[in-house]
């Protein structure tokens, strides 16, 4: 019996790392040339893992030319730096600090909750499922353009058949199964910094939230670079190397998921927000991955000021991200796009043919230009906002947490959310995380208000 366990085997780490060094535009041919002529493939499509165990001759191949591929230079390098002060001195638009208090009303997290919740949920069935599948099964159901919750009523059985439901979430996340909020690591890990912040306050260090996931976060509930990070911590690896060693997925969504609490919890305040999230974020990434939480974060700690709209959130997010780097330029893509373009089908047509033939579904910079896009051209509607951003397909419960947590701030409150999202919810959220379980989005929101005002 052979144990395959995604996202960790070498010889499945090469063909994203050879990837990866194409973005980058690192010459990584001659290394590339060795790989296949030893019999290695290309990384695994669209899970973690491939099939067949590789041979002890072909993984010790794997490992060192993991390291070869580490070495190599790229030229965006200068342009896109991970260490918080040379970020910071990329970016000449970098927020002030707030001088004024900020009256955040815990109503307002909990619209943030619930948003969150909501557009993970909506996301989850078709999370891993191309573009097509997802347009193809939604108008089956006449619920395209998206407006509400999938279904498998009235669904032809071969269209089920061409394009099966994420078999893990269709039996709590479509319409018919709804029962609460199920476990979804898009809620863990916003419950996580929660206990991160109970635990060290807001001058928690890298090593404080490596010792919390170790202590309280199961390994097999991580994925991508969180489970690469962890299997380094394990090994005696410090960060932020942790982020660097092995790690082909160091530029993927796992730390944009991670930031919303280090927004909700500095209203008016991006650029701490920001900075916040940069102490999560290098545990696991570099680079634009890093990016994707800093912008993120920042983004809602404007929205969690009341005093601006969506268009003003993406841009203080653009504002802690250097200009010349990749995740500002998918940004800016996503928000010309949905400018340039009444109809929102034709917006992700236009993102996928950028991004689809050279990025993993699960990469950073084509998730952040279709959340921009998506949230852009939503204008602060919630049902559009959150139906945008699954609509689009990618990591589409991701995408659709993150554009329900902004939507949600900028509705102020859990009453001005339609009832049709958040009813199913039953004010109720699973998880594994310890001493979290069942708790209400009520609850949640008082929690999370604590921590603003905690040192």
């Amino acid at each position: 019996m052979t144990v395959r366990l995604t996202w960790v085997q070498p010889e499945d780490l090469v063909g994203h790392e050879l990837r990866q060094a194409a973005q980058d535009g690192r010459d990584a041919g001659d290394i590339a040339r060795r790989w296949y002529a030893a019999g290695g493939g290309p990384a695994p499509d669209r899970a973690g893992a491939s099939s067949p165990p590789a041979p002890a001759r072909l993984r010790a191949l794997a490992e060192r030319l993991l390291d070869e591929l580490a070495e190599l230079a790229g030229p965006a390098a200068d342009d896109e730096p991970t260490g918080l002060a040379a970020v910071r001195a990329a970016c000449p638009r970098w927020p002030a600090p707030r001088t004024r208090a900020v009256s955040l009303d815990p109503e307002r997290l909990h619209a943030a909750w619930l948003g969150r919740a909501v557009g993970c949920l909506l996301g989850k069935p078709v999370e891993k499922l191309p573009l097509d599948g997802i347009r193809a099964l939604a108008r089956a159901t006449g619920n395209w353009p998206l407006t509400t919750w999938f279904t498998a009523r009235g669904l032809p059985a071969e269209l089920a058949a061409a394009h099966p439901w994420n078999r893990r979430s269709a039996p709590t996340s479509l319409a018919e199964n709804i029962d609460g909020m199920p476990e979804d690591d898009d809620l863990n890990f916003p419950l996580l910094t929660v206990l991160l912040l109970q635990r060290y306050g807001h001058g928690f260090s890298t090593a404080d939230l490596a010792r919390l996931w170790l202590d309280e976060l199961p390994a097999g509930r991580v994925f991508t670079a969180e489970r690469i990070a962890y299997r380094n911590l394990l090994d005696g690896i410090e960060p932020p190397e942790t982020a660097r060693h092995r790690n082909p997925f160091r530029e993927w969504i796992g730390a944009q998921i991670r930031a919303d609490v280090h927004g909700w919890t500095h209203p008016a305040d991006p650029a701490a927000a920001a900075a916040q999230a940069h102490r999560d974020a290098v545990l696991t990434h570099t680079a634009n991955g890093v990016y994707g939480a800093m912008f993120t974060a920042a983004a809602l700690a404007e929205a969690a000021g009341g005093e601006t709209d969506v268009h003003g959130c993406l841009a203080a997010g653009l504002r802690v991200v250097p200009p010349r780097s990749r995740y500002a330029r998918a940004v800016r893509l996503g928000i010309g796009t949905a400018r340039a373009e009444r109809d929102f089908d034709v917006v992700v047509d236009r993102l996928h043919a950028v991004y689809a033939p050279t990025h993993h579904w699960v990469h950073v910079l084509p998730n952040a230009a279709l959340l921009a896009a998506a949230l852009t051209h939503a204008d602060g509607d919630f049902g559009r906002s959150v139906c945008h951003a699954v609509s689009g397909g990618w990591d589409t419960d991701s995408n659709g947490a993150t554009a329900g947590s902004l939507a949600g701030l900028l509705a102020g409150r859990p009453s001005a959310l339609p009832a049709h999202w958040t009813a199913p919810l039953k004010n109720r959220l699973a998880t594994s995380v310890g001493g979290f379980g069942s708790l209400g989005f009520d609850t949640l929101a008082e929690l999370t208000y604590q921590e603003v005002h905690r040192p």
